[in-house]
């Protein structure tokens, strides 16, 4: 019997880990292994969700920053958003993460959570958290900020949207989020040939930071390429 969307996205979450290399100043850090509880809600949100067989868009970020997804294991979902949008609640953190503030401004004027994620899924190319090492402390990093990073988790971030895609996602037309991320995934998509075509969006984050006087365009922007 196959599993439902809920159940696959749950296994490739729990067997997620990255074994490759990395340049000396990054790590990836594994939400799923770090804290038990992240699987905890991880699991609860896609079995609320998911929890159906039905085909679904593809919407892809960069990777999971260490406030969203690297602490609920539910991308552009911090715990505030977690608890007080989808009803669940995480015991040991508490974060607050700006896109994931746009993210469900939009999805609720999308139509609430039920029917977005009825219809959205959500994730990244390179599903982990990264951090780089700036003065002695660690920051968010994106999978494209260095090269050679980049070219250490090529193969990795293929094989991960090639399990993606075999959820049942439509790969006919998907949607990236952030304009430099689309330039990379381009990339990978010229080498293993995974979409027919490629919306860009802007970044929650950069709306947020740069553009949230234009909040509302923005939002107007994604429902509109979304529902089409």
């Amino acid at each position: 019997m196959k599993k439902t969307f809920a159940g696959q996205v749950v296994a490739f979450n729990r067997n997620l880990k990255y074994d490759g290399n990395l340049p000396d100043d990054f790590q990836v850090l594994n939400p799923y292994l770090d804290n038990p509880e992240t699987i905890v809600v991880m699991e609860k949100f896609y079995q609320k969700y998911y929890n159906d067989s039905n085909q679904r868009k593809f919407l892809i970020g960069i990777n999971p920053s260490r406030h969203g997804a690297g602490v609920t294991g539910v991308p552009f979902t911090d715990t505030k958003r977690l608890e007080s949008v989808c009803g669940i609640k995480m015991q040991s953190a508490y974060t607050h993460e700006i896109s994931s503030v746009f993210m469900y401004d939009m999805i609720e004027q999308y139509g609430g959570a039920d029917e977005f994620y009825k219809d959205i899924y959500i994730n990244s190319p390179f599903p982990l958290a990264i951090v780089r090492k700036s003065k002695g402390s660690w920051i968010n990093a994106n999978y494209y900020d260095d090269k050679k990073l980049f070219n250490d988790v090529k193969d990795f971030m293929i094989d991960c949207l090639k399990k993606h895609i075999s959820l049942n996602l439509d790969t006919s037309e998907v949607f990236i989020l952030g304009k430099k991320n689309a330039d990379f995934i381009s990339k990978l998509n010229q080498e293993a040939n995974l979409f027919n075509k490629m919306t860009v969006l802007e970044h929650p984050r950069y709306i947020q930071q740069y553009k949230s006087k234009e909040k509302e365009l923005y939002i107007d922007k994604y429902i509109l390429a979304l529902k089409k």
